[in-house]
């Protein structure tokens, strides 16, 4: 493959919902390109993109696959992602890195949830979108619904570039009103016969064409005096006016495909040659401290790693896009992320797991090379003098947790470093080995996502797993002040032990008084403070130490004990086991012996007036509440705010957007387990959710009895 320049490389991602054909598509492009000698279909299990077994096991794409196509003198680099939203990792990476979007829609189905959730990022990173109406050959194929609901979402931008003759069976025919001619393929597809418009079409041929011309006028000053100059445009002319159009994101041209018959993608090939803006015409990136980066072939060489893959018999392979100056083979290259030197011995262009040697790649065009020994993920490789740090990809948020443990126990390392690697391969993965719910923690963006882990685990790398449902991480706290005090002593010959503790907990807030005056039991307390700490606890809160000791009580060098003993029981609450937090602890007086006292006397002292005063304090437990907000067809809402209210949600409010509505609520985390699941049955896989930590907040007092009592239970058990 020849060296290309910036100005002849096109970088483009194929989006769309699980089903819409993205991988035939992508199959039916590369027959087009000459790069297979022979489509594969997904069923068959041996199409370029979907390569990994796991994704030959279920039949639908995990990972984003990177391959390119010369066509027209150009470079064409797709990335096709996968079309479940549990796998939307894919689709970030890839619209960060390319320049425009395929939108693949079923022409069965229309405009989908997964559409309008893909759609969002491309709106998100100011993407240009292309519309493929694919599978016209199908029995319940319409096409006219298809528009229809997409000028409904997205108003006058679409523009239909082509019409299909008839659908279903005999689909065989489009009308192209770009090139004023209609294509027909024999049932092999391939290449079609270009004919002129039938009589029967030509009024709804012009009709479109006439709009297409005052759409392409519409975003160049200079097209649109010659419109008005001469009432038409030339072939030449569209195209610039489309591509104009699509930069801007002013217009969305809309494209008829029957990829499995390879109908009309040899035709979509030809536009994105001709009109699809290449990468030197797009927005700059834009380093970690703000500047803008000129992706110019006589530029600094800089090159941006967005994805990696651990392939058999290679190891890791690291893709990469050159976002300035160049890079060849044997160059070696700083990593600004990590500090370490990293030598360039391989550049491939990829179509998949096939790797085509090139000796040079220039700024804006996609590769991979191998064999890189401390590169990560997200990493930035320069060249000498410069500096540049990209951090532009922002992953969503996890929305389904479960607790994974291996069957053999001691397998436990080994899956840890499974789950590090696979987090590698997709960031969409958050794992934590939790201290304080004695768990490691797995979250995603969805039931799927999970199983599809446990079955690359499993028969990947043959470590046996199981899920379990997570711990929630509750807080304790109090909502009143308490007072209490412990004597410590222990005598077993020799030395004994001997600490007592006077101490006062209540909750606290920020900018409260110092204390002063505490009434318990009709006995006043007077506080005079000598010394205040106050921590901040790893899981949130505070906790604030006051020495209050007078007349040399105890003696200050037991203060820390003490502390330690408190510190040893917020972390291990009273109530539940679980952190508590937001408490201020006085130790006003107590007791110590001139033989017997030491520190471990005074922590345990400390412990067990603070675990008393504690549970005298009105105490109560949190529980963390996350902001969910959930897209779902209007037809579903009721039903959808009837399950969020048998979850103990607070609904904070609703808009409503193009036949979707977008419902806001605050939902306990110990509701939200199965949500992904119940939702998707709900609204049969057409409603999706975002979700994020809001805040803790006091359970009610049916659910903190029922925590205690199986608290009480372990306790007892134990």
């Amino acid at each position: 493959m020849k060296v290309y320049q910036t100005n002849e490389i096109k970088n483009i991602s194929i989006l769309g919902s699980s089903g819409s054909g993205k991988t035939t598509l992508a199959e039916a492009m590369l027959f087009e390109g000459g790069v297979i000698k022979r489509r594969g279909t997904v069923a068959a299990g041996n199409t370029v993109c979907d390569y990994f077994p796991v994704e030959k096991e279920y039949g639908y794409s995990v990972f984003s696959t990177v391959f390119s196509v010369e066509w027209q003198d150009k470079k064409l680099n797709f990335i096709d992602c996968p079309g479940s939203d549990d796998f939307i990792g894919g689709a970030v990476s890839a619209l960060n890195v390319t320049d425009t979007a395929l939108m693949v829609l079923n022409a069965q189905y229309g405009v989908e949830v997964g559409t309008i959730n893909q759609f969002r990022y491309t709106e998100q990173f100011h993407k240009p979108v292309i519309f493929i109406v694919n599978q016209l050959d199908q029995e319940k194929a319409d096409f006219d619904g298809t528009i229809a609901q997409l000028k409904d979402q997205y108003g006058g931008k679409i523009i239909e570039i082509q019409y299909p003759i008839s659908v279903g069976a005999s689909f065989n025919a489009v009308i192209d009103v770009l090139k004023m001619k209609m294509y027909r393929w024999q049932p092999e597809g391939g290449v079609p016969e270009v004919l002129d418009i039938p009589a029967s079409e030509s009024d709804k041929a012009m009709e479109l064409h006439k709009a297409l011309i005052e759409a392409a006028a519409e975003h160049d000053d200079a097209l649109m005096e010659k419109f008005f100059e001469e009432g038409s445009l030339s072939e030449d002319d569209m195209r610039a006016g489309i591509r104009a159009g699509l930069i801007t994101r002013g217009m969305f041209p809309v494209f008829c495909v029957c990829a499995g018959r390879d109908m009309c993608v040899r035709r979509t090939m030809e536009f994105l040659g001709n009109v699809v803006p290449c990468t030197d015409k797009m927005p700059r990136p834009v380093t970690t401290e703000g500047e803008e980066v000129t992706p110019a072939p006589n530029g600094p060489a800089s090159v941006f790693f967005f994805k990696t893959t651990m392939e058999p018999h290679i190891g890791q392979v690291s893709y990469f896009k050159v976002i300035s100056g160049k890079i060849k083979e044997g160059d070696d290259l700083l990593n600004a992320d990590r500090g370490s030197k990293e030598r360039i011995a391989q550049l491939f262009t990829v179509a998949g797991q096939t790797r085509t040697e090139v000796e040079e790649m220039i700024a804006g065009d996609i590769g991979a090379t191998v064999k890189l020994k401390d590169l990560r993920r997200g990493n930035t490789l320069n060249g000498k003098g410069c500096d540049y740090k990209f951090n532009f990809i922002k992953y969503p948020d996890p929305k389904y947790r479960r607790a994974i443990k291996p069957i053999n126990e001691a397998d436990s390392e080994k899956m840890m470093e499974i789950l590090i690697r696979m987090r590698e391969e997709d960031p969409t993965w958050v794992i934590e080995q939790s201290k304080e719910l004695k768990q490691t923690i797995i979250s995603g963006q969805g039931e799927f996502h999970l199983r599809t882990l446990k079955w690359r685990i499993e028969n990947n790398d043959k470590v046996p797993i199981e899920f379990l449902e997570p711990k929630i991480p509750y807080r304790e706290t109090i909502t009143k002040a308490a007072r209490a005090d412990y004597r410590h002593k222990k005598q077993s010959g020799g030395a004994g032990q001997f600490g007592e503790v006077h101490l006062i907990v209540e909750p606290y807030y920020e900018g409260m008084p110092n204390p002063d005056i505490y009434r318990f039991g009709g006995q006043e307390y007077k506080i005079s403070v000598r010394d205040t700490q106050v921590i901040d606890l790893e899981w949130g809160g505070k906790l604030v130490f006051i020495n209050s000791i007078v007349g040399g009580a105890i003696d200050a060098r037991f203060m820390p004990a003490i502390l330690k003993g408190i510190m040893g029981r917020m972390e291990q609450g009273p109530l539940t086991g679980s952190y508590a937090r937001d408490v201020r602890v006085i130790v006003y007086d107590g007791k110590m012996h001139p033989v017997d006292s030491n520190e471990v006397s005074f922590m345990l002292a400390g412990r067990n007036a603070f675990s008393t005063a504690f549970k005298n304090a009105g105490p109560k437990i949190l529980e963390p509440v996350f902001d969910i907000e959930v897209s779902v067809p209007a037809d579903y809402l009721g039903d959808v705010m009837s399950d969020l209210q048998g979850r103990r949600s607070i609904i904070m409010g609703m808009t409503s957007e193009k036949g979707y509505q977008k419902l806001m609520a605050k939902v306990p985390l110990k509701e939200m387990s199965s949500y992904s699941t119940s939702l998707s049955s709900i609204t049969g896989g057409r409603a999706s959710f975002i979700m994020k930590f809001a805040s803790y907040e006091l359970v009610p007092t049916d659910v903190q009895d029922k925590l205690l009592k199986a608290y009480e239970a372990t306790q007892t058990e134990e």
